[in-house]
């Protein structure tokens, strides 16, 4: 044969062999995106297996559950990407891999899809009795030497669980990866330039050298730290989130993992943007738009007005519970117009976040009510000084100490504040009896309805469906306070006293909402 013949069958031979290695990125993923992401992701994933990204799935499982409303301690947080950054610091905190292979066996997640394949469910068909797939069932979190075991006792808890599974084509595919090491390449993806300029403008905002500017910063970071901050008009489909960070604007983030975000630093940092590499779920897809009118707005509400700070609040328990008394020296018009501004935002955030889902959250709330807004101009807070003054000391907020034998004390000592401001509340209204007219209707996001679907609930914008059993009337304290309350001060990974005071200091917000929607009713003839 001439030897170029055997040149063409060698390179011929050598483009199937590279045709045949698979890439996380283009064959892996999307699968995992088709057939997993529903139930592995967020803290809800089973076993706390993650399977929306290259990070997830090389960090495995855990068998210690995120949510659990009756842990007596405190539990190590377990954010992805934010506390382990490798495979070897997640090993440390116990996670267990479900791509490597244990000597002879393959690896946990190749078990898992053949036990799955092995017990094959009935297209459009009921499921077995007995198939338990309640959000509260108990996840086994079988480890490799755990499996045989697991799979003799729970014949279809294979993978993907409780539906028809992954076809041929994906089967196989899985399989080759698996067998072939599993070998994961990252994501990147370059930031546009027009991006990257959006990026730079808010970061030098964000990052200002006056105690002013600093403490601005700090109150957006505090407020938009759950965001999927996107930029307007931008061509790029990226999503970002605030976080602050050891390294400045231009360098790699390198991210302070801090328990909840008002927690002291304990260095110098730098707020960053920093790109969301993992795929977009709506359970923690709540949106917040950036934009160069956006960073008027704040320059405006914020900045351009007179007011002085001579010296930065600290981080300690007392100003992490009373943002009120930690922000008292940025005007309190600004802050409440901000939030305003995008209602539905800070809604979204304490209505779906940050625990994804969580029936023990949502089962304070009726299954639909509406929520609108005191005028800025008609809130007292606002605009009278004195009751400022009066009130700020009265609106701390349980839930930074969780010592159990002391949970009753907390209890008493933050409801006895709360009963105080209610009274002086009542008493400074008494004088200004409430119109409709007082109800903010500066833009669509004014008014707000609410479902609840078991264990989790939805915003949308506008007053929907029938007039429901319960209305909330917001002003400025108490729109802040259910912000801090359920997302800047809840930890879900807190223990048993945190939730309780969580969820009953809550109680008592949700009650004044309410209450205050009566004064709008007409007095008794």
């Amino acid at each position: 044969m001439p030897l170029r013949f055997w040149l063409l069958c060698l390179c011929l031979l050598s483009g199937v062999a590279h045709a045949e290695v698979l890439s996380y990125q283009r064959d892996i993923q999307p699968i995992f995106t088709a057939k997993c992401v529903a139930c592995h992701a967020c803290y809800d994933s089973p076993c706390q297996l993650n399977l929306g990204s290259a990070e997830g799935a090389q960090r495995g499982a855990s068998k210690q559950p995120v949510y659990d409303g009756t842990r007596r301690r405190a539990q190590q947080p377990t954010r992805l990407f934010f506390d382990a950054h490798d495979e070897a610091g997640w090993r440390r905190k116990d996670f267990i891999s479900v791509l490597d292979g244990q000597g002879a066996q393959a690896a946990l997640m190749m078990r898992m899809l053949e036990l799955g394949r092995s017990q094959p469910l009935e297209p459009n068909a009921k499921l077995p009795p007995g198939m338990d797939v309640s959000i509260r069932r108990e996840n086994s979190c079988p480890t490799p030497g755990e499996f045989d075991a697991y799979a003799k006792r729970t014949l279809h808890g294979g993978m993907p669980f409780a539906v028809t599974g992954l076809t041929d084509g994906e089967y196989g595919t899985l399989r080759r990866w698996l067998q072939q090491g599993a070998p994961i390449d990252v994501a990147d993806m370059p930031v546009e330039p027009a991006e990257r300029a959006q990026i730079e403008r808010w970061e030098a905002l964000l990052n200002g050298g006056d105690n002013r500017q600093r403490l601005v910063a700090r109150w957006l970071y505090e407020h938009l730290f759950l965001a999927h901050l996107y930029f307007e008009n931008s061509t790029g489909t990226r999503f970002y989130q605030l976080v602050r960070s050891r390294s400045p604007s231009g360098a790699p983030v390198d991210v302070i993992a801090s328990r909840r975000p008002n927690d002291d630093p304990g260095t110098q940092f730098f707020y960053r943007l920093r790109p969301i590499n993992d795929v977009i779920v709506h359970k923690t897809h709540i949106t917040y738009a950036l934009s160069d009118r956006k960073l008027a707005r704040v320059r405006e509400l914020f900045l351009d007005d007179s007011w002085a700070l001579a010296q930065l609040p600290g981080y300690g328990a007392g100003h992490r519970a009373n943002p009120f008394l930690a922000f008292a020296a940025i005007p309190a018009r600004a802050r409440y117009q901000f939030m305003l501004d995008d209602a539905e935002y800070f809604v979204r955030t304490f209505i779906r976040g940050p625990v994804c889902r969580g029936q023990i959250a949502t089962d304070v709330i009726r299954d639909n009510f509406w929520v609108f807004f005191q005028a800025p101009e008609h809130d007292l807070y606002v605009t009278d000084e004195s009751f400022r003054e009066r009130t700020t000391p009265l609106l701390a907020m349980p839930g930074q100490f969780d010592e159990l034998g002391d949970l009753l004390a907390f209890w008493n000592t933050y409801r006895g504040k709360r009963n105080r401001y209610e009274e002086l509340r009542r008493d400074a209204y008494a004088a200004h009896p409430a119109q409709w007219t007082d109800i903010w209707q500066g833009n669509d996001n004014a008014l707000l309805s609410i479902f609840r679907q078991h264990d989790s609930a939805s915003v949308r914008k506008g007053l929907i469906g029938a007039v429901p059993q319960t209305m909330w009337w917001m002003d400025y304290p108490l729109l802040e306070r259910t912000y801090y309350q359920l997302v800047v001060n809840f930890d879900v990974f807190g223990n048993v006293s945190h939730q309780g005071q969580t969820r009953l200091y809550f109680d008592l917000i949700r009650n004044g909402a309410e209450l205050n929607f009566l004064r709008l009713l007409p007095a008794p003839a």
